[in-house]
């Protein structure tokens, strides 16, 4: 079902998945993340990867089965082109709401 494009490109996602979660304080807590300019910048540009990648999968398969596909590619695209309009917390919520259940769905595509 998987191509090897693909598969590479859910390989980039898993990748930037654990980096965020190696950049993130022990104890999640918002305040740390949000003094810690070098670790927001680290996610961001995870998240970035995450979403170009979703972007080149959905280009060839629109219907890729991953929640929110979409609202990645998005996120990647407001961060990049709306860098102002991103807040600490909508990037906080990502990190703690939606990156783990992509990687959830990650893991299962790649097994």
């Amino acid at each position: 079902m998987l191509n090897d494009e693909i598969k590479t490109w859910l390989a980039d996602i898993n990748q930037a998945i654990t980096e965020i979660k190696s950049f993130l304080p022990e104890k999640k807590n918002f305040f740390e993340f949000q003094k810690d300019i070098k670790t927001k910048r680290a996610i961001e540009r995870n998240i970035e990867i995450i979403g170009e990648a979703m972007n080149r999968i959905l280009k060839l398969h629109p219907d890729f089965p991953i929640t929110k596909a979409q609202k990645i590619v998005d996120t990647r695209n407001r961060i990049i082109h709306g860098y102002d309009s991103v807040s600490e917390e909508i990037i906080w919520a990502i990190v703690i709401k939606d990156i783990p259940m992509l990687e959830k769905e990650i893991s299962t595509l790649l097994s």
